[in-house]
């Protein structure tokens, strides 16, 4: 019998109850309390922080469903866009226009019109109005800088208007000889009437034709326009 209380003592290291044994009656009453006991009413009513835990809760789940909707919604409408046509306006009133595509950076736009403007050298910015606001963030591309599906800029010398840039064309003499730079095609030859009359031939005496002026084509490059 004794063996038998020590095995039972020892399993799992945990201290087992015997009938009859040293504080039986008493551990016997503690235990059986916790048993029968009920959880109040109070236990299962809300608190205001159980209500404001569960109301910030719902709306965090709202708020991440629409942001993903919003977010759904926006590359649906990007992916319906495939241009940005953008006109830059010059001091002289001079309009060039280029078109890129919405995911292409401003700084594209930037390093277009050092190639072609007359001064190079010279710091120039952009700017779009009204009200007249300088853009300054060259790493955004059209579509979040809102040029979409086109848009109107502003260009401008950083340099005083006395300087002499300010004087000068603002594009160079090489753009500026494609605005009118045209490529004359050979007419085609006129047909002559035959120098010997058909006397045979009743009908009216055959009408000299007028040569076709000459067709002319636009030798300008596709992004050009003025």
């Amino acid at each position: 019998m004794k063996k038998e209380e020590e095995h039972e003592n020892s399993c799992h290291g945990e201290e087992t109850l015997i009938p009859g044994g040293a504080g039986w009656e008493e551990r016997f009453k503690r235990i059986q309390n916790l048993n029968t006991e009920e959880e109040s009413d109070e236990f299962y009513e809300l608190t205001a922080a159980d209500y404001f835990r569960l109301a910030a809760t719902k709306k965090e789940d709202k708020s991440l469903k629409t942001r993903k909707l919003r977010e759904a919604e926006e590359a649906a409408r990007r992916a319906k866009l495939t241009k940005a046509v953008m006109r830059v306006r010059f001091p002289d009133n001079h309009t060039l226009e280029a078109t890129f595509h919405p995911s292409e950076k401003i700084q594209c736009l930037i390093d277009l019109l050092k190639r072609v403007v007359a001064h190079p050298d010279t710091s120039f910015y952009l700017y779009t109005t009204p009200p007249k606001k300088q853009i300054k963030d060259f790493s955004q591309d059209f579509y979040t800088a809102g040029f979409i599906p086109g848009a109107i800029v502003y260009f401008a010398h950083d340099q005083p208007k006395d300087d002499g840039a300010s004087s000068t064309p603002y594009l160079s003499e090489e753009i500026l000889s494609l605005k009118d730079l045209e490529v004359t095609t050979k007419a085609e030859e006129p047909v002559e009437p035959s120098s010997e009359p058909d006397t045979t031939d009743a009908g009216p005496a055959p009408v000299e034709q007028e040569p076709k002026p000459a067709e002319k084509k636009n030798a300008k490059p596709k992004w050009f326009k003025m």
